[in-house]
């Protein structure tokens, strides 16, 4: 029983440091953090209308660009970053060699930096162009609402992505119904396998969350709701803060999804919150105790016993 418990114990820590060391992982990590930023960003602003009963951002133009800038960075690198773990999937699980070869760590870390610097250079303009008018924080100038209104909302941040992750995630999938026919190790196999399922439900999450969004833009912004007409403008404006609820969800719920789609990233989550987490807290309570009682035996602090 003992020797089975360490065999399956090294199996997973086995499996942990090759999935820790997979190019796909670091997708994951990018986008993690991206999300936590945007989470923080919108946390701050709920937190604020709250404290003030007002939306600073229409009274404080820094705070009204910096939003802005912040949401819109986050956006994108986190949606490229969805967009790359797909086709990495599609390139590592590919049944030709020159196809696999192209997914490296290098290639990795050469797409993320350049998904940084351009959502940098995208997030620019919004620190330009947005104004406070009548105690309102909006873009008015023509040219950039065109962009927003045509382009950023229902392609960049929408049906762009969303094509580019479904459709490389299809192919991954394709793929890896057909690694049986591949002559690789069964580690890199089951990784193979683990990460195109965490991938292409994902991508499925994020096709699901993100296409209501992208059609309620492009149907606000063709469709030209009448200002005057009070109820279709009412429904019009909750049908768009429950749709937008739901596409935020976009940046909490990988985590979540990851462990409900693998049942080998559920036991290495175990492992790593038993084996290291655990043992470190217990540790440090050690240490803790060891500080409050220096000069008293070890026999007399387990037992809980006081000297007078």
């Amino acid at each position: 029983m003992a020797s089975s418990t360490t065999i399956d114990i090294l199996r997973i820590s086995q499996t942990y440091k090759a999935f820790r060391n997979n190019q796909c992982v670091l997708y994951f990590v990018t986008e993690s953090i991206s999300n936590i930023c945007q989470l923080i960003i919108y946390f701050v602003i709920y937190v604020l209308i709250t404290l003030n009963d007002i939306d600073p951002g229409n009274s404080t133009l820094f705070w009204c660009k910096f939003r802005a800038m912040m949401i819109a960075l986050c956006t994108v690198i986190s949606f490229s970053t969805i967009c790359f773990s797909a086709c990495d999937q599609y390139l590592s699980t590919n049944l030709q060699f020159n196809i696999r070869k192209l997914s490296t760590t290098k290639l990795a870390q050469i797409l993320i930096f350049t998904a940084i610097v351009i959502s940098i250079l995208h997030a620019i303009p919004f620190a330009i162009f947005l104004e406070i008018r009548a105690s309102l924080c909006r873009v008015f100038n023509p040219i950039m609402s065109q962009y927003l209104s045509f382009f950023y909302y229902p392609i960049l941040s929408g049906l762009l992505p969303i094509f580019i992750a479904s459709l490389f995630s299809i192919l991954a999938y394709h793929n890896v119904r057909r690694i049986v026919r591949r002559q690789i190790p069964i580690v890199r196999r089951r990784l193979d396998r683990q990460l195109t399922a965490m991938v292409l439900v994902r991508v499925i999450t994020f096709v699901i969350l993100t296409l209501p969004y992208a059609i309620q833009r492009m149907y606000t912004y063709l469709a030209k709701v009448d200002q005057s007409n009070l109820f279709l403008l009412a429904i019009n404006t909750l049908v768009a803060g429950i749709i937008s609820s739901f596409f935020n969800l976009n940046y909490a719920v990988s985590f979540y999804i990851f462990i409900a789609s693998s049942s080998r990233f559920r036991r290495q989550v175990k492992h790593i919150l038993l084996k290291n987490c655990w043992r470190r807290l217990k540790q440090w309570f050690s240490c803790n105790e060891n500080q409050i009682h220096p000069n008293m035996p070890t026999q007399l602090v387990d037992s809980g016993i006081e000297l007078q």
